[in-house]
């Protein structure tokens, strides 16, 4: 069987997050969207995404495809629901959103037109569909940190389920049993406590002398926890990255770095982001009242419904040295803050600055970083990307206010 993402055409309402890859790639729990899928269905995955994204994200078809909504988190009712598809048949949800598919090459080809047209929903009328129920669906960014505890232990039993841990080393400190240990994982001298939830360490992941971790907490491959890191859960530390101080209830997504002292709390840390030694976010505003963060769809600040909520950072953003982020702080893809006091809420797209005002971040000083900063780590950006990045510099020229 043949696995399509299909990219949510509102996924606006995740940027920055998704403005650089499908939804279905955001990291939620120990696995990203895309990655939960294949594992329960054990069948390859492409996505089927925006025409910038697709040409990163390539996608494949079959002759028999199963595509489901990029958006959707697995559970057992809606994976049991799509296992039972036949050809041409269709689920959506009480709203009329598309949830799933079984569908044959020539329909998924109708599908991606009907797509890029923006004219999904009248496409689906030619399948015969039903309704499901109840699915849970990945709509904003602070989803991610809220739900990150549930998706945690979904994935840890998903993935350790009849397998045996690494032994672990007798310097460390344990409380609880829910802990697996991946192949060349190093762990000496720390204190880890799953019995609040489990703790999962990738392959060839290291956790440094004196770190005290709660679980939930999934430390991914080749991740590191550094000297006396303090992590709170439910944390996600996904792969390649470095993490320090202390970290409360947040996601790092992939290959970002946040190596020393400070905090960060109720946050969503996108791929190739840097954060500076003692920079902060605030997760709780002095009134205890509900936070607000910047939404792209609407151009406004959103309720988020709690008030609890940090610092959601894009794609290759960095932050200087104490570095002091409000709560409820959207920082946009290719940004660099810097300076004292508080920068502003939403910090758009490639600004170069912080309170004391910005400047533009010209694509060509941004991608001279972030070639030099993926070249640390042997990796580099294909032509399609570099392609992704200026269309997004150009695409989000409207927030850079000052260029006017």
């Amino acid at each position: 069987m043949n696995c399509i993402l299909l990219d949510q055409q509102n996924s606006s309402r995740l940027w920055p997050l998704s403005r650089t890859r499908p939804v279905a790639g955001l990291r939620i729990g120990i696995l990203t969207i895309e990655e939960k899928w294949s594992v329960i269905l054990s069948c390859k995955t492409s996505n089927l995404c925006n025409s910038q994204l697709q040409q990163v994200f390539k996608l494949n078809i079959e002759s028999d495809n199963l595509v489901i909504s990029g958006s959707i988190l697995p559970n057992e009712s809606t994976t049991e629901k799509i296992l039972q598809l036949e050809s041409g048949e269709c689920i959506l949800d009480k709203q009329d959103q598309f949830v799933a598919g079984r569908l044959n090459d020539s329909d998924c080809n109708s599908l991606y037109n009907s797509y890029s047209q923006q004219t999904l929903t009248e496409s689906l009328k030619k399948f015969k569909c039903s309704t499901i129920d109840s699915v849970q669906r990945l709509e904003y960014p602070w989803q991610i940190f809220q739900w990150n505890g549930d998706e945690i232990i979904k994935d840890y039993k998903l993935i350790t389920q009849g397998r045996t841990s690494q032994k672990i080393d007798s310097t460390n400190s344990i409380i609880g049993e829910n802990i697996f240990v991946e192949e060349g994982a190093v762990i000496q001298c720390s204190i880890l406590n799953s019995s609040t939830g489990p703790i999962y360490i990738g392959k060839s992941a290291e956790v440094m002398e004196g770190s005290i971790i709660r679980g939930p907490f999934a430390l991914c491959d080749h991740a590191s926890t550094k000297l006396g890191t303090k992590i709170y859960g439910p944390t996600t530390i996904g792969p390649n990255c470095k993490v320090g101080g202390e970290v409360n209830n947040s996601v790092f997504q992939s290959n970002s770095n946040k190596a020393h002292d400070g905090f960060i709390g109720n946050s969503v840390i996108g791929e190739w982001c840097n954060i500076g030694a003692d920079s902060n976010n605030s997760n709780l505003k002095n009134t205890y009242t509900e936070v607000k963060l910047w939404n792209y769809e609407t151009n406004s600040f959103l309720r988020t419904g709690s008030i609890f909520c940090g610092l959601v950072m894009g794609d290759h953003a960095k932050c200087g040295i104490n570095t002091m982020f409000n709560t409820g702080t959207v920082v946009g893809v290719g940004a660099n803050i810097f300076g004292s006091g508080f920068p502003r809420q939403f910090i758009p797209d490639f600004a170069w600055g912080g309170a004391s005002g910005f400047k533009t971040f010209t694509f060509k000083e941004f991608l001279e970083t972030a070639k030099a900063v993926m070249n640390r780590r042997k990796k580099e950006l294909s032509s399609e990307e570099v392609l992704l990045l200026e269309n997004i510099f150009i695409k989000t020229k409207e927030y850079r206010t000052w260029e006017d």
